[in-house]
């Protein structure tokens, strides 16, 4: 390659990547597809890399969106391959789903409009069925109820902020909070001592925290024995957070009122009070975009300059 050509960086896509991101790869110096060989960087989304062969012209992965649970990322460290991620990205996207979720189970919307897609007769007879039927759907409204948010980064920083709009008191508990986090936390946002306390005075639990070690069956049996009775109970972060024996459980025993989630599983299915949605936390146009957008600026910038930002797996570097 002659002296004073740029050099071409090969990008490697596995999913579907908005291409409000991807224009932003100068076609002069960037050669990008799903069937690139010997790519410099990979751009991912949700596609499993857990069990792929990485080749080894490979200095960096990008993901277009928070959780990186599909990339070997222990792998990358003994490599020296920065794993970089889109934290906030999608936040709006996914706080927009926690309060469809609320309003669905504080409503009970989905028995509701399953009753009336099963009435039959003409509008008369539609109505009074309807009419002698809609009590068993009666609600709670969300103004004064306490929602219990665990984990407070940035959607649930906001899933807070809007709860707070609608006249909702909110307790959060997170004992690793960045001070950045804290600083942008609403002052009427009650800290909780520990997640006992928050089981036992929220009338809604939103869970906001990632899939590790530590937080695996966070919500277990002995969490549902502390809730208060008729909890709803909200999870848009990572299946394996809860227990679902121990949710299906507390269901029978009416602890929990209703489990949303965005995981389905065989052990969910046609299970009464469970609404489970097909993984759309982050599936919104706005929210891919700006994944996308977020993931590549930092690819360039990392490989045309050295620089790291929002990695997984690497501080921050200015090169």
């Amino acid at each position: 390659m002659p002296e004073n050509q740029p050099r071409i960086f090969k990008i490697l896509t596995l999913n579907q990547i908005s291409p409000l991101g991807l224009g932003r790869l100068p076609a002069d110096r960037y050669q990008v597809g799903d069937d690139i060989a010997d790519p410099d960087a990979i751009l991912v989304r949700s596609q499993n890399m857990l069990n792929r062969k990485i080749p080894n012209s490979v200095v960096a992965i990008g993901r277009a969106g928070a959780g990186t649970n599909n990339i070997p990322v222990q792998d990358m460290n003994i490599r020296g391959i920065p794993v970089f991620n889109t934290p906030g990205a999608n936040a709006n996207a996914v706080k927009e789903l926690v309060l469809a979720g609320m309003f669905l189970a504080a409503r009970n919307l989905i028995p509701a409009l399953q009753f009336v897609e099963n009435l039959q007769g003409d509008d008369a007879a539609l109505n009074k069925q309807a009419e002698d039927g809609k009590k068993r759907f009666s609600g709670i409204e969300l103004p004064g109820r306490t929602l219990g948010i665990i984990g407070l980064g940035e959607i649930g920083r906001i899933v807070a902020d809007a709860a707070i709009k609608l006249g909702m008191k909110v307790i959060g508990y997170d004992p690793k909070i960045t001070v950045d986090s804290a600083w942008s936390l609403s002052a009427e946002v009650k800290k909780a001592q520990s997640i006992e306390a928050l089981l036992r005075h929220s009338d809604f639990i939103s869970v906001h925290v990632p899939l590790l070690d530590s937080t695996r069956h966070l919500i277990s049996e002995n969490s549902v024995k502390i809730m208060k009775q008729n909890t709803i109970l909200l999870n848009f972060s990572r299946s394996a957070i809860v227990d679902e024996d121990a949710i299906l459980a507390g269901i029978a025993t009416n602890k929990i009122k209703y489990y949303v989630c965005d995981f389905p599983s065989q052990k969910l299915q046609h299970q009464k009070a469970v609404i489970t949605l097909p993984h759309l936390g982050a599936s919104t146009l706005e929210a891919e975009e700006n994944c996308a957008v977020m993931v590549v600026n930092q690819l360039m910038d990392y490989l045309q300059n050295g620089n790291i930002t929002n990695t997984v797996n690497f501080p921050n570097i200015v090169m």
